[in-house]
């Protein structure tokens, strides 16, 4: 069934259809609506869920860790500020192996205060052992939030679900909202592989020795890897039920490119529109949108690149003091590869500056006009 709907309802619509069981809440712009529109869903006796108002965005995601240890399917929302006061239950979550799934709704971090769009808020989490997936559209935030429960509870790592303040969260799209017959049949009930029960009891997180606290950490890392091959078989099977899906990384026109512009989040479709117009011009330019962000899709990419020469990364982010971290991340992926293009690291579009489609053709003619770049970071600045 088709329906117009927000982003941040199709994040709720997702949770719904997931069947979550425990649903901590906290309000923050811009993702608020998620957690109003999941409290009418229960207050509706939509779906029968503990919906559970905390004190602070610490509390929400102590709370969905407690409940996942007991076994419970869980959810949380955040973005900017709120994902930042969870920082450090981040790091407990994902070492405690609790597959909860949380949609953060990129915004930028304050100083000083801004309520727009850009990266940052959770590119900065990514050393936190959540696997992150960046979504393009609204009807790839409602099948996202499922797929990501099937991600988690099958590596036992927690998810975020990525999604652009206000260019996708308070804009209205048309989505193919999934059939719960469906939904049921590609995600069975979680069934915990290990929970808190009195009548056989367990630990999360207790203190370690060095051997055994690298023990954890290694199997922490070699799961995170395999995450690749499971979010992938995530999304075919999805495919397989539902007739669409996304890929980790989803190359455009890029067989034969010159130069691929490389985006992440609601970037990737801009980039279509301004990919079409400069082939029409006669410019070999591609796109590759990168889906999967922690772990980094490294041979997927690689191999949508090819032997383009060129790679142009547009960041809305920048990590201080080094540059776009998409950009970071490309370099480094390449590193020891034969084929290794000329990176183009564009950053720009902070607080919600806009990356029109002519402002994405710029880039792309101002990187294929040089030979090399000639600086680490090229500005790009955003009417």
């Amino acid at each position: 069934m088709k329906e117009v709907m927000m982003g941040d309802v199709a994040v709720a619509r997702g949770v719904k259809l997931a069947r979550v069981e425990v649903i901590a809440a906290y309000p923050i712009t811009p993702q608020t609506i998620i957690v109003e529109e999941l409290s009418e869903i229960c207050g509706r006796g939509e779906l029968k869920a503990r919906f559970i108002k905390v004190e602070s965005e610490h509390s929400a995601l102590a709370c969905c860790m407690g409940a996942s240890m007991a076994g419970a399917r869980t959810f949380t929302a955040s973005a900017s500020q709120g994902l930042l006061l969870m920082h450090e239950m981040l790091h407990w979550s994902a070492g405690a192996r609790t597959p909860i799934v949380m949609a953060n709704v990129n915004r930028a971090i304050a100083p000083p205060w801004n309520l727009w769009s850009d990266q940052t808020d959770s590119l900065s989490q990514r050393d936190t052992s959540w696997i992150q997936l960046y979504c393009e559209n609204n009807q790839e935030v409602i099948d996202t939030v499922i797929q990501a429960y099937r991600i988690a509870e099958t590596v036992y790592l927690p998810v975020m679900v990525v999604l652009d303040a206000f260019i996708l969260s308070h804009t209205s799209e048309v989505v193919d909202v999934p059939e719960q017959e469906d939904v049921d049949r590609y995600l069975p009930p979680f069934k915990a592989a290990l929970t808190l029960d009195t009548n056989d009891p367990r630990a999360f997180g207790s203190i370690s020795g060095p051997m055994e606290y690298q023990k954890l950490k290694m199997a922490r890392h070699e799961d995170m890897m395999g995450a690749v091959e499971v979010a992938r078989r995530a999304d075919d099977e999805f495919g397989e039920v539902f007739g669409r899906k996304y890929g980790i990384a989803e190359p455009y026109r890029c067989e034969d490119a010159e130069l691929i512009l490389l985006t992440s989040g609601a970037l990737g479709g801009t980039a279509k529109i301004a990919v079409d117009a400069l082939r029409e011009s006669g410019a070999a330019v591609g796109a590759l949108r990168v889906r999967l962000f922690r772990p980094f899709p490294a041979d997927e990419i690689a191999e949508a690149i090819g032997d383009a020469p060129k790679v142009a990364v547009i960041d809305r982010n920048l990590s201080v003091g080094a540059g776009g971290i998409f950009a970071q991340e490309l370099k480094a992926a390449l590193y020891d590869r034969e084929r290794r293009p000329a990176v183009f690291g564009f950053t720009g579009g902070y607080g919600g500056g806009d990356f029109t489609p002519e402002v994405v053709e710029k880039i792309a003619r101002r990187a294929l006009e040089m030979g090399k770049p000639d600086s680490p970071t090229l500005w790009e600045a955003i009417p």
